[in-house]
């Protein structure tokens, strides 16, 4: 027994000193300077470099984060300085991102106030990026920290002139398009929504906060098989079409899965699950939708046309968000979904 008992420890300990010989290949060189309001710190070059840089939209799902689509956008980032936004959490991104690709530096931001998101030392590192990524966490928090303030204003500086890289995971990816679910009450699930689409929990948002090319009448959702969103995100759609008469689509990512737009609204699929386009027809409108009665958006079983796409390491299928053309979407299959007395079928 105590031969066996011997082995197993030293094991353990050879594994353990493996480990830590592995992270001291790698280590968190991250560095927190001065009079950086807002800073959990800096890997890399610390002084600003300027490269050439080209735009592009990540819509992450939420979950383990996609290599393959950050590698894309440090690609369009020409290898400038990325910096990372976050209203709650750490400076874990930093190594994570810098081992990926060749960059100048990584930085992340923790704006959890008002005042922050109006400090011009912020908001000039933000404008002074040539990739930015807004980190998962609670998008209520985003509005009520970020909007309508000078880190707003430097976000959509980077999306419409600047053009660079700039991408979101979870509630970070659920502020990028131009229509939102604040999630500002509590979360709201697939079920209480398709039961009252007018429910308090369905609160939504007409582009008065983020302004990404080519979103301005999409609205985004994150998690979505793995935590069976699609019925609200389709009760979004049928109230948006109905309360602002807008001609509405939905792009939603599953965990482990990012829709990647390129400059001309071109986009393709990373990761390894699945990504969903919602196309509803604005000539057919949800049959049942009004406070307290659950939803009926039948339309002859074609209420809204959905195209799927699986994921791939290398950006699998094709959709064209510059003009929602079904005849130029590849790569997937073609659904139809609706909803009956607050079921949605697929």
């Amino acid at each position: 027994m105590h031969k066996h008992l011997h082995k197993a420890l030293f094991l353990i300990l050879l594994s353990a000193s493996g480990l830590f010989a592995h992270a001291a290949l790698k280590p968190d060189t991250t560095k927190v300077y001065p009079n950086r309001p807002a800073s959990l710190g800096i890997i890399g070059h610390s002084a600003d470099v300027h490269t050439s840089t080209k735009l592009g939209v990540v819509m992450m799902g939420g979950g383990k984060a996609v290599d393959a689509a950050f590698k894309w956008m440090i690609g369009r980032s020409g290898g400038g300085d990325v910096v990372i936004i976050r209203a709650s959490g750490t400076a874990a991104y930093n190594p994570y991102i810098y081992e990926l690709g060749k960059v100048n530096s990584v930085e992340t931001l923790k704006i959890d106030s008002r005042e922050l998101a109006d400090n011009d030392t912020v908001v000039n590192i933000i404008r002074n990026a040539e990739m930015l990524f807004i980190a998962g966490g609670d998008q209520s928090n985003y509005m009520k920290y970020w909007k309508g303030t000078k880190t707003m204003d430097a976000i959509n500086y980077l999306l419409n002139k600047k053009h660079v890289p700039v991408g979101g995971t979870s509630a970070g990816c659920a502020i990028l398009g131009g229509f939102y679910y604040s999630g500002e009450i509590a979360s709201l699930t697939a079920d209480t929504a398709l039961a009252n689409p007018y429910h308090n929990l369905v609160k939504l948002y007409n582009n008065d906060f983020l302004h990404a090319p080519y979103l301005q009448n999409v609205i985004t959702d994150q998690h979505y098989v793995t935590r069976c969103r699609q019925g609200r995100h389709v009760v979004f759609l049928a109230r948006i079409a109905q309360d602002w008469r807008t001609n509405i689509k939905g792009i939603a990512a599953d965990e482990r899965t990012a829709v990647c737009m390129d400059e001309n609204g071109q986009a393709a699929v990373f990761g390894s699950n699945r990504a969903y386009f919602l196309l509803p027809d604005a000539k057919k409108p949800a049959e049942t939708l009004a406070p307290g009665k659950p939803l009926t958006w039948k339309q002859n079983q074609q209420a809204i046309k959905v195209y799927e796409i699986q994921a791939s390491n290398a950006g699998a299928g094709h959709f064209d968000l510059a003009t929602f053309d079904t005849s130029k979407a590849n790569g997937g299959n073609w659904q139809w979904w609706w909803v009956q007395g607050g079921v949605l079928h697929r």
